[in-house]
């Protein structure tokens, strides 16, 4: 089992960059926005959307992988 609990740590943590991008990734949107690019922005926050739309499932995945490993 200590497998599962290192790949639960493993993607979590890939989760955890996953989140600090997209986060970075918005912030530049907004300063493109702001110098008056907003067509670039608008295509970036829309890209971003992929990032919240799987973000239920992989919270649940990461649950089940930490419950099954004891993490």
């Amino acid at each position: 089992m200590e497998e599962k609990a290192l790949l639960a740590s493993l993607l979590k943590r890939f989760n955890e960059n996953q989140l600090a991008l997209g986060a970075a990734i918005e912030e530049l949107s907004n300063w493109v926005e702001q110098r008056g690019s907003t067509d670039v922005a608008k295509n970036v926050r829309a890209a971003l959307e992929t990032l919240d739309d799987n973000m239920g499932f992989i919270t649940l995945a990461l649950a089940s992988l930490a419950a099954e490993g004891g993490a």
